[in-house]
């Protein structure tokens, strides 16, 4: 883990705003983990009530976001932080944004929920779209928790697990593409979990987006696109 001080400006008022924006993103991120939670189980268990819920809740997070968003601008214009402060709003900027696009993500799948409207779907698929859930939501979780504690060794790997995670988005596809072939008047319901298991795909990739900003706001560092052999580095 890597110990750097945030509170520890001339200014209590300047630690106080840091300290606020910090707390909404938190509360923010709990949010969204909770999305996740319902949006997936609401398809697991075909609970349409659940889903609906999870539509009407991304509207709280485009909100927060929104709010978070007018903080940091306050903050620049107020103080012109600059060096590692200047590093934490940018890094809070950009994780608010993948944070707003993980809930959209849940909601997309609190969605196909809704399309199918009351149809249970295979056990087969219920087990491993329950499995790939479970790891995607270890991972936003784990990377929140990086960011709480500047652990850049955490967020490192956080974002291997991104693998196992891809490797079971191949694993549904493999078992659903098969089912549309055989069953072509059920290929829209096959086609709804086809898209449910993209959206958790997708919530991995923005989870490795925001250990890269904890990475870059630690040490300063721009790891985008370096690929998994250089990020190894950030695990020691």
């Amino acid at each position: 883990m890597d110990n750097l001080e945030i509170g520890h400006h001339i200014s209590h008022q300047f630690d106080a705003e840091l300290a606020s924006v910090l707390n909404h993103l938190m509360n923010m991120g709990g949010m969204v983990e909770q999305q996740i939670r319902d949006a997936t189980e609401s398809l697991i268990e075909n609970n349409t009530t659940l889903a609906q819920q999870v539509v009407v809740g991304d509207t709280k997070i485009n909100a927060l976001e929104v709010a978070i968003d007018e903080e940091c601008i306050r903050i620049l214009a107020k103080r012109q932080p600059t060096a590692i402060d200047l590093r934490l709003v940018i890094a809070i900027f950009k994780t608010i944004t993948d944070l707003e696009r993980i809930g959209d993500q849940a909601e997309r799948i609190a969605r196909q929920t809704l399309n199918l409207g009351g149809r249970e779907c295979p056990a087969t698929f219920c087990e491993s779209f329950g499995e790939m859930s479970s790891l995607v939501l270890q991972m936003v979780h784990a990377t929140l928790d990086a960011f709480t504690r500047l652990d850049t060794q955490s967020a490192a790997n956080t974002t291997m697990v991104d693998d196992k995670v891809d490797m079971l988005y191949v694993d549904i596809l493999t078992q659903l593409l098969p089912r549309i072939e055989a069953r072509p008047n059920q290929a829209g319901e096959h086609i709804n979990m086809m898209w449910a298991t993209r959206a958790l795909e997708r919530i991995g990739d923005h989870s490795c987006n925001i250990c890269e900003y904890v990475i870059y706001f630690v040490k300063g560092k721009d790891v985008r696109h370096i690929g998994r052999d250089a990020m190894k580095k950030f695990q020691d």
